[in-house]
Parts: C-alpha cells; sequence; structure tokens
C-alpha cells in the first residue's frame, strides 16, 4: 500500500503536465486549423478568379495586389514593397534634396498629413486632409509610402505635378510644384499683442536639437513678461521621437511619459528627468491633423501629467517605427514593428488624440489662398481671456 501511495503522488505532476500539454496542443492545433482554413478560402478565391473571370487575368498581379491588401489591412504606414523598392531601401541611397514639403500616409489614395512651414506646398493652400490622386499623372491608389515619397522628392528646381482632391471634390484639381531645399526646423517664440502675458512657441518639427531651441525661446519670453505659453504643434509631423521626449521633460518633473510597445508585448516605459521641470508655465497646445508621430507623444505627455490643456483638432493617430523585412523573392514588407503608447499605456493609433476645446476649420476650394484668420489660435486666447476674468 504504501508503494502505491508513493507511485500515485508521483504521477500527479506527470498526469497534470500531459493534461495542461494536451490542452496547449489542442489549442495550437485550433488556431493551426483556422490559419489553413483561411489559407484554403484565399486558394479557392484564386482558382475562382482564373477560371471564371471575364477576361484572362495575370495572377502575378492578383498576388501582388492581395499581399498589398495584407500588408496595408494592418495599418497605414505598413505597405508590401516592390523588389527594385527593397533594393533602394537597402542601398541606403538618400532622398535628392529637394522637396515640396509634404508628409503622407496611405488611406486608399496617398493623403497629406502634414505641411511644412515655408514649403512650396504651403504656400499654394495645400492642407492635412487632403488626398494625392496623383503624381505627375501616376494615380497614388497602388502606390506605398515609400513609392510616393521617392516621386514627390527630387532635385531642387525641378516641377512635380500633383492631382489633389479636398473634402467632397469630384474633380482633382492639378498644381504644378517646385522642387526646394528647405530650410532646417526653427522654433519660433514671440509675445503675443492680442492677449497680455501670453508667449506663443512655434513647433514645426522635433528634430535632435529642438529641445534646446524650445528652452531658450521659454525663456527669452518668460524674461520679456510671458505668463502662459501657447505652444503650436500643428503641422508637425517630423522628427524623432526622443527629440519629443526631450522636450517634454522640460514641462515634466517626473513620471511615465510614454511607453515604447513592441512585438510580444515588449514594453519599455520612458520617463521624465526626476526633479524641477525647466519650464514652469501653463501651457495649451494648439493641435490638428498634422500633428503626427513625435508631436503626438509630447501633446500626449503633458495632457497625462496636467500640464496643458490642447485646443483645436484631432492628431493623425500615427505612432509606428516601421523596418523593411525582405522576402525571399526579392519583394519585402515595410512593416510596423513597434508602436509609441501614452504614460498610462493607451494607444494612439489609429484614432489620436482629440482636443479638449475643438475647432472646427473651414477650408476654401482647392486653388484659392487659405484665409489669414486662424481659429484655432483666436478660440485659445479666447479661452484664456475667459479664465482670466473668471479668476478676477
Amino acid at each position: 500500500m504504501r508503494t502505491r501511495i508513493i507511485v500515485f503522488i508521483a504521477s500527479i505532476p506527470i498526469v497534470t503536465l500531459t493534461l495542461i500539454g494536451g490542452y496547449y496542443a489542442r489549442a495550437a492545433a485550433g488556431e493551426e486549423e483556422q490559419t489553413y482554413r483561411h489559407l484554403r478560402v484565399f486558394e479557392d478565391v484564386v482558382s475562382l478568379i482564373s477560371n471564371n473571370y471575364v477576361e484572362l487575368v495575370d495572377l502575378d498581379d492578383v498576388l501582388r495586389g492581395a499581399l498589398r491588401g495584407l500588408a496595408e489591412g494592418l495599418d497605414s504606414d505598413s505597405a508590401y514593397l516592390s523588389p527594385s523598392d527593397v533594393r533602394w531601401i537597402e542601398s541606403g541611397q538618400p532622398l535628392p534634396e529637394g522637396r515640396v514639403g509634404l508628409d503622407v500616409t496611405r488611406r486608399y489614395y496617398l493623403q497629406v498629413i502634414a505641411v511644412r512651414d515655408g514649403s512650396p506646398a504651403a504656400e499654394v493652400g495645400i492642407a492635412p486632409g487632403d488626398y494625392v490622386r496623383a503624381i505627375d499623372g501616376d494615380p497614388t491608389r497602388l502606390l506605398s509610402v515609400i513609392e510616393g515619397e521617392q516621386r514627390l522628392y527630387g532635385e531642387p528646381g525641378t516641377t512635380v505635378t500633383l492631382s489633389l482632391i479636398r473634402g467632397s471634390t469630384q474633380e482633382p484639381y492639378d498644381i504644378d510644384l517646385v522642387r526646394e531645399r528647405l530650410a532646417p526646423a526653427m522654433v519660433d517664440g514671440r509675445l503675443l499683442e492680442e492677449a497680455e502675458g501670453v508667449g506663443y512657441l512655434r513647433i514645426p518639427a522635433f528634430e535632435e536639437d529642438i529641445a534646446a531651441g524650445v528652452a531658450n525661446a521659454a525663456d527669452a519670453l518668460e524674461a520679456e513678461g510671458a505668463a502662459h505659453l501657447i505652444i503650436d504643434v500643428r503641422n508637425a509631423a517630423e522628427g524623432t521621437y526622443s527629440a519629443a521626449i526631450a522636450t517634454a521633460r522640460l514641462f515634466v518633473a517626473g513620471g511615465t511619459l510614454a511607453i515604447r510597445e513592441e512585438n510580444g508585448n515588449n514594453r519599455t516605459p520612458l520617463e521624465a528627468a526626476t526633479g524641477q521641470a525647466a519650464i514652469a508655465m501653463p501651457v495649451t497646445l494648439l493641435t490638428n491633423f498634422g500633428s503626427s508621430g513625435p508631436a503626438e507623444i509630447f501633446v500626449a505627455a503633458l495632457i497625462e501629467h496636467d500640464r496643458a490643456t490642447t485646443v483645436g483638432q484631432r492628431t493623425a493617430g500615427r505612432t509606428g517605427l516601421q523596418r523593411l523585412v525582405a522576402l525571399p523573392d526579392g519583394s519585402g514588407l515595410w512593416l510596423s514593428w513597434a508602436r509609441y503608447l501614452t504614460g498610462s499605456g493607451e494607444s494612439l493609433q489609429p484614432f489620436g488624440i482629440e482636443p479638449e476645446i475643438g475647432v472646427a476649420v473651414q477650408l476654401p476650394e482647392l486653388g484659392e489662398p487659405l484665409p489669414n484668420e486662424d481659429p484655432i489660435l483666436e478660440r485659445a486666447i479666447e479661452e484664456l481671456r475667459e479664465t482670466a476674468a473668471e479668476a478676477a
């Protein structure tokens, strides 16, 4: 009896592991069966197209279209790349210096995310949200973001023709833009005449040295009498996340500013510097659809630590990092391998940040100049006046 009891007790872990292993094996088999079921449906669809479509089709084109759809279904910046695009990326060849000042993503066509200050695109009134239907007559419906950028860049002085759609416009508007070497992004600061004690800071892009520029401009404005800052990050879609975090540290003394999430749910918190924030003035942030990527992380960090209020429009919801994954046939995937979350772990993709005070902006028809009025800045100033009046 004693021997039987010992054998029984010793068998318990083995039986338990066997049961658990069987459960996970059945679960894995179920997932594998689900995957193969979808692949069988895909095979059936290809066969039906090949045998029943009204005209003879090139199955290579059909399959490439399916691969594009598979990648683009993940997010607006992931893409299936042709072998020529893969070779260009792997070569490390830089893009030409001539630019028109557009940052784009893919939403069926290429869509304008942001327009660089002082660029050829800004001068003719192109705005975030506009769709680029064609570049030099070639439709963008089948272009990846990588391919679109290659076509927008060129030698300074050369011309590119864009076919644009805005709102419910049916017919595209064609416009010629001359590429230029764009000036580096610089922080612009001034006291607002319309509101006493209010300084205005413009951050056009979060490039590596932008934090120092913000600190110097804020110090200068405070010395001139500013007690409140309006920071404008509209159309700020370029730059690095490290620069955005460094800039947020100027305003937030402690806590988690953002989290970088990688494949497998690996998360890396990015903390504020412990101690006194360099800039203590209250802040109002101006945002729009062009506030994208690093700008969104900067905005989220200040909001979550109660360092700012937001006025304007919803941000873009693009906080991913992409890299090339080469495929055996020479093609590749431009795949989002990581993304940035807010300090509390909330995702910003794909919906972005809704401002506390929303402002509707009416754009003119394409080809007409943008109005001189700035309803978002005006609303922010109005809100500060109302707050000051209530405090008095």
